[in-house]
């Protein structure tokens, strides 16, 4: 089902390391004119664009765009016992995990009468994208909002797709998990001319812009979240899920071949990775994935990912190759399933999110590990991270210098301007000692 890779015996740089991983033919540039195509329609035609959008991608236009607060209530009411104790308690373990990631307020005392104080001030308002293609994302409310309301934003908007299965309304799960938040301000709208009316707002629904959005979606989300950076702020271009899983032969061949499945779900153009020192350790997956893959009610979208070019099975010489190589990779999900997860982890420098060990599988963080599962794809874990607190803060510095701290570097000041040809940035200092 999956294909193999074979770098024994080689010593690859990272350079080829990286054109060696497995990646999906997704490019997000294709789907950039479509996605500005949109975005240009939704701002010169507000939410009449929006609507038409609907009944063109969605699952038709919705009643009211903008949610009203009796339907979010209906929605909490409504929710099964079960999921509401359960998007309760991972609102919980979030909020308890992301409390972590507010840094404190820093003053440092340069001299007497000179200091500069490091504070951390969060974004006024933040527009939350919850996708609604082929599965429905309550868990990705919590993702998205517990941190923004963490870091301390004010106001946030929250964005979903109309479903066809509810007359063009958001999903009620979803619409739930926004009124256990206390979201108020929830629109029914989808794809990326959702994310160019967040970005612009749209005055006749009452929607203003915001100034960072966050969230997955498809490759028009994405196409269209890099549109609109530099009008807002975004938190990364997420694509399709993947996971990469290190293994040696200790290793329960069962379980890997489990979590590699339960991303597979996702979408046809997941891609799930398995690299071993272990031969015979791959055999034995291989094995098991048919049979897990059989079992399982997303079977033929889980064998065409499975099979996909980004799918594969990767035997390595050892398990500081198997590091590199993931390093090289920089996936979204990384489990570490060896006699010594430990030491493999002291040699992981990219990665959104790491699972150690048999019992830590990627479904404990998609739900209530308490970390967040709004993580760079396609290789972005090489420089980025996922969503938390500090996605929603701006560091800034504020500086505060007396008279006699000023006039003990006023002559430095001056002979740098001096240097630079810039002489008023001098002026402006000598000035105050006239």
């Amino acid at each position: 089902m999956m294909h193999t890779i074979d770098l024994r015996g080689i010593q690859p740089t990272r350079a080829a390391f990286q054109r060696l991983v497995p990646r999906p033919v997704v490019d997000v540039s294709v789907a950039l004119d479509v996605a500005s195509g949109l975005i240009d329609d939704v701002k010169a035609h507000g939410s009449s664009a929006l609507a038409a959008q609907a009944e063109r991608f969605d699952g038709g236009a919705p009643a009211s765009i903008r949610v009203p607060q009796e339907d979010i209530d209906r929605a909490v009411e409504n929710l099964p016992a079960d999921v509401r104790e359960a998007l309760e308690e991972a609102i919980a373990r979030v909020r308890e995990a992301t409390a972590a990631q507010v840094p404190p307020a820093a003053e440092t005392r340069i001299g007497p009468g000179a200091t500069v104080v490091q504070r951390w001030q969060p974004v006024e308002r933040a527009g939350l994208y919850v996708p609604g293609g082929k599965a429905v994302y309550p868990s990705s409310v919590v993702m998205n909002a517990v941190p923004a309301q963490v870091a301390g934003v004010a106001s946030i908007a929250l964005a979903s797709p109309p479903q066809r299965e509810f007359g063009g309304a958001v999903h009620p799960a979803i619409l739930g998990a926004a009124g256990l938040l206390g979201i108020d301000e929830v629109y029914a709208m989808g794809g990326a001319g959702a994310i160019g009316a967040l970005a612009w707002g749209v005055e006749d629904i009452g929607l203003d812009p915001v100034q960072v959005i966050t969230g997955p979606g498809n490759i028009y989300v994405a196409a269209a979240k890099r549109v609109v950076r530099g009008q807002t702020g975004i938190d990364s271009e997420a694509g399709t899920t993947e996971i990469l899983v290190i293994a040696d032969d200790t290793a329960d061949a069962r379980f890997v071949a489990a979590d590699l499945v339960s991303q597979a779900e996702h979408d046809e153009a997941a891609a799930s990775v398995l690299v071993t020192d272990s031969p015979a350790f791959a055999d034995r997956v291989a094995a098991e994935l048919e049979t897990v893959a059989a079992a399982t009610k997303h079977t033929e979208r889980v064998r065409t990912a499975l099979s996909g070019q980004q799918s594969a099975i990767v035997l390595v010489d050892d398990l500081a190759a198997a590091a590199a190589f993931s390093n090289a990779y920089g996936p979204e999900h990384l489990e570490i399933q060896t006699e010594n997860p430990d030491a493999v982890l002291a040699t992981i420098e990219s990665a959104g999110a790491i699972f150690l060990g048999p019992h830590s599988p990627v479904s404990l963080g998609d739900y209530l590990a308490g970390s967040n599962h709004v993580l760079p794809t396609g290789g972005q874990a090489r420089f980025s991270s996922g969503l938390g607190a500090y996605s929603f803060l701006r560091p800034q510095q504020v500086i505060r210098y007396d008279r006699p701290a000023l006039q003990q570097v006023a002559d430095r000041i001056v002979a740098l301007s001096g240097a630079e040809d810039l002489p008023a940035h001098g002026e402006a200092v000598t000035a105050r000692f006239l």
